[in-house]
């Protein structure tokens, strides 16, 4: 039987948990025993039933931090999985298991990355964090927005943050992400009068009179995007009306759309423009909001330089920065003035059926966590 290697041991350790979110049902337990025998004082912050914590080693200085999660999503139907999601096993070199790529891979590099920097050098410049929850997958609103208000109240701040979502494309440490767009959500209501469709003088369709507004917002030319972000999109996720009878004119359309916006724009410049449009169309409308993140940037700097470099150095390979993709909890921990990058493994299975990565990507993405800490911390 093949030996595996310390981040490997550690990732099938931490996929057999079946930590579908918010449970963390001790992940965290075990990462935190790993670290505190290295020296990082730990605080565990349990908010209502989401389990988070923070680690630190070094007394002062700079702080460069992990950050990630042990919560997963679903498996879906488990017949439809040829490797059982919580049985981690590496077949024809891909290890497969619920979290593999999204994101236990990444933790045990992290880890381990870390056993190797701290046994190399002891002494090192600055200080090391881990910012760890179990509610990146769920809502998002006990995890690590809820650890990031309470460092603040603390008083400590992260200068750099690695956060380890798959952000590798054809393979691993191809791309990382400097930045992700934003995300404006809405819940849109649009009002008529119910009737009977033979007697359409008698009622108002929701339908009819929303639909060139709805043509017009999503014809929008919102922004050119610039040289970080692509062009602002618009897109209509659900639309449903109607009483399910076919004689019967509907009393109100609900719409739900959302905006992935870039640095050019902002929310409220965005929703004047959407109440600008349907003003123009004279409907009847209620507009419920919701902004799920502000988009953020990473500039070329000392934390890409260095991550940058030490994916070259253990891969071979010249990396490139992107801020495509969805929103990532890096977007609670920019808006503090960190600077936020994301390096992971290649998410070509995430949230799928079997789920897995490269094994030996795994060992490469704890190189490249390693030699990040030797370029930022290593006197």
């Amino acid at each position: 039987m093949t030996t595996l290697s310390n981040t490997l041991a550690l990732a099938h350790q931490l996929i057999a948990i079946d930590s579908v979110t918010p449970d963390d049902k001790g992940c965290q337990d075990i990462m935190i025993e790993r670290l505190a025998a290295i020296g990082f004082r730990i605080e565990r912050l349990r908010y209502e039933d989401v389990d988070n914590f923070w680690a630190v080693r070094g007394d002062s200085g700079p702080l460069l931090a992990f950050a990630g999660h042990t919560d997963v999503v679903p498996t879906g139907p488990v017949a439809e999985w040829q490797y059982p999601p919580f049985e981690p096993q590496i077949v024809d070199g891909m290890l497969y298991g619920r979290g593999a790529a999204d994101m236990k891979g990444s933790l045990a590099a992290m880890v381990t990355a870390s056993e190797e920097f701290v046994a190399k050098h002891p002494d090192h410049s600055g200080r090391i964090g881990f910012l760890i929850t179990s509610d990146e997958e769920g809502p998002a609103t006990n995890g690590t927005v809820k650890v990031v208000e309470h460092l603040q109240a603390q008083g400590e701040h992260i200068d750099w943050c690695l956060v380890g979502e798959p952000s590798s494309t054809n393979k691993v440490g191809d791309i990382i992400k400097n930045g992700r767009r934003g995300s404006l959500g809405c819940e849109m209501t649009i009002n008529g009068t119910q009737g009977h469709v033979a007697y359409p003088h008698l009622a108002d369709n929701p339908i009819h009179k929303a639909a060139p507004a709805l043509a017009d917002l999503s014809q929008e030319h919102w922004d050119e995007g610039n040289d970080y972000f692509p062009a602002t999109s618009f897109q209509i996720s659900n639309i449903n009306g109607g009483t399910g009878a076919t004689n019967v004119i509907p009393g109100t359309l609900s719409v739900v759309f959302n905006l992935r916006f870039s640095t050019e724009l902002s929310p409220e410049v965005i929703k004047q423009r959407v109440v600008s449009i349907l003003d123009k169309h004279g409907l009847n409308y209620e507009l419920n909001w919701n902004l799920s993140g502000l988009p953020f940037l990473t500039e070329k700097g000392r934390l890409v330089d260095a991550i940058s470099a030490a994916i070259e150095s253990a891969t071979g390979y010249q990396t490139e920065l992107s801020t495509a993709g969805g929103t990532s909890d890096g977007r609670f921990i920019a808006p503090t003035g960190t600077q936020v990058v994301e390096v992971g493994p290649v998410n070509a299975t995430i949230h799928k059926v079997d789920e897995c990565v490269k094994a030996e990507d795994l060992d490469k993405l704890h190189d490249i966590y390693c030699a990040t800490l030797v370029n930022m911390l290593a006197q």
